[in-house]
């Protein structure tokens, strides 16, 4: 097994550029604790076919409302967007663009992702926060990959699709402990949560968070460099964990 030309993934770029906790490491552009855990789960499944991401509620509700994100953009933009289906790729990294401005995705002026929120709370509390760093290089490697120049990243407020709002009811009235689902306290609190999680009374200009993301040149290059350390810290991790090499180096204590 050979990690020497190993592509990365846009959305997982941002976990190489961490940057490491002692000062002689960062001039360097040594790799992270963080990015040498994440490169041990690129080894892992490399190998043995196995993936770490795990299913949750809010990656569920992004997938399954994707387009419904996509159609409230093109609202608010007035301007029509279709999502790319085209994956994109180059020597170090790959990653397919959810939106983008141009004739076509290969020479796009500007790329567009698209986030949706799983409540109006997570979706306002981003406004207290910059930009999450794993967005940041996402962005930066759809512009290398694209050419554009810039970017931004939109937060979505979408509604919840229903099977989604009747799992969290059979929470609620497990959570609840009530005998059935007829108990009135039970009925008013599930009123409580279909508002908490159906949005067509707030405008789509108020469901709409968007922060922009220039293209870096400079970052990208550090990226670029940091991939072929990544690749270099793979290719020697596989060597030393070896079958022969554990074998020889395995130690007990007592």
């Amino acid at each position: 097994m050979t990690f020497t030309n190993t592509l990365f993934r846009c959305s997982s770029l941002g976990y190489l550029m961490t940057e490491p906790k002692e000062k002689a490491d960062k001039e360097a552009g040594n790799l992270s604790g963080g990015a040498k855990t994440h490169l041990i789960d690129i080894y892992v499944s490399n190998k043995y076919g196995r993936q770490t991401e795990i299913q949750s509620r809010y990656i569920t509700k992004g997938l399954m409302v994707e387009e419904d994100a996509i159609t409230l953009y093109s609202r608010v933009k007035k301007s029509f967007f279709k999502k790319n289906e085209e994956h994109l790729r180059n020597e170090f990294i790959k990653g397919t663009p959810d939106l983008f401005v141009g004739e076509n995705i290969q020479s796009a002026k500007r790329i567009i992702d698209t986030k949706s929120s799983w409540d109006l709370f997570t979706f306002f509390r981003v406004l207290s926060k910059e930009l999450n760093n794993l967005y940041y290089w996402q962005m930066q490697g759809y512009m290398a990959l694209t050419g554009a120049k810039s970017a931004s990243v939109a937060y979505c407020l979408v509604n919840t699709p229903l099977i989604l709002i009747e799992d969290e009811k059979r929470k609620l009235l497990y959570k609840m402990g009530v005998a059935t689902s007829e108990d009135a306290i039970y009925k008013e609190a599930c009123e409580e949560l279909e508002r908490s999680m159906i949005y067509d009374d707030i405008p789509i200009t108020e469901r709409l968070i968007e922060f922009e993301v220039e293209r870096n040149d400079s970052d990208i290059e550090a990226l670029y460099a940091k991939i072929q350390k990544a690749r270099q810290w793979l290719n020697e991790f596989d060597a030393k964990n070896s079958p022969d090499n554990m074998a020889l180096d395995t130690t007990f204590s007592v």
